[in-house]
């Protein structure tokens, strides 16, 4: 007899408890705390997350953002990154790529000319800075500083 009120009290112990991981009661806040951070990888396993997404060009995961950046021509007064453009190239620089805001990204030929690369109707060309045309007409344009441009500072803003 003890030994079948020490089955049943162990037995009701087990089924009774609940999990630890349970979420019920747990408001949105504490459910999103205990979310992994991270697990966004695409394809290619690029972690969008941290900036990175895959270049056609280098076969790698890369942060596009960190080439050149060219603003839209239609949005001057502010530089909104989301909205820009951004070109890598590859070592010999026969070969660049650019990132649009659509997250499509194309590869340009070095063209006979020199300082100009192209891609269907598009067109890249280094002159004072760069330009990107498309159908003859400027679309985007930027210096040839590599990285985000801050906006509302500028060293020709001192007056000496």
């Amino acid at each position: 007899m003890k030994n079948l009120l020490l089955l049943f009290a162990i037995s009701s112990v087990f089924t009774s408890c609940k999990l630890n991981n349970s979420t019920e009661g747990k408001t949105k806040e504490q459910t999103k705390d205990s979310t992994i951070v991270g697990v966004d990888k695409d394809t290619n396993g690029c972690l969008a997350s941290a900036g990175y997404t895959w270049s056609k060009l280098n076969k790698e995961c890369v942060k596009a953002f960190s080439g050149i950046q060219l603003i839209p021509t239609e949005n001057t007064t502010t530089v909104d990154e989301t909205l820009c453009a951004y070109v890598l190239f590859n070592e010999n620089a026969d070969k660049a790529e650019i990132f649009l805001p659509d997250d499509k990204s194309f590869i340009f030929t070095k063209n006979n000319q020199r300082k100009t690369w192209s891609y269907s109707d598009y067109q890249l060309i280094a002159h004072n800075g760069y330009e990107l045309k498309k159908a003859g007409v400027i679309v985007y344009f930027g210096d040839s500083e590599i990285g985000n441009k801050e906006s509302g500072s500028s060293d020709s803003d001192v007056q000496e």
